[in-house]
């Protein structure tokens, strides 16, 4: 763990359905994914989509650009 970062107890939880209060995506709902309580973060389903430019592999000789969804502050969602 880096030095200054603490681990802090959200108050939401893998699985609860929340709504964004603050941002781009104010009012949107959806269910949590996955926490960082390190960074006091989270990902929630369906909000705050990013486009991610993929390189080409050999599996995936192409590229692509791939839609997903990006860690948004847990302090600017409640549970529903």
């Amino acid at each position: 763990m880096k030095t200054g970062l603490k681990r802090v107890k959200l108050h939401v939880k893998k699985n609860d359905m929340v709504v964004v209060l603050s941002g781009n995506d104010r009012g949107k709902s959806g269910k949590v994914l996955r926490v960082y309580p390190v960074k006091n973060r989270v990902i929630i389903e369906g909000v705050n989509i990013r486009k991610r430019h993929m390189r080409p592999t050999q599996s995936n000789p192409q590229g692509s650009i791939i839609e997903r969804e990006f860690p948004i502050h847990a302090s600017n969602v409640k549970k529903s």
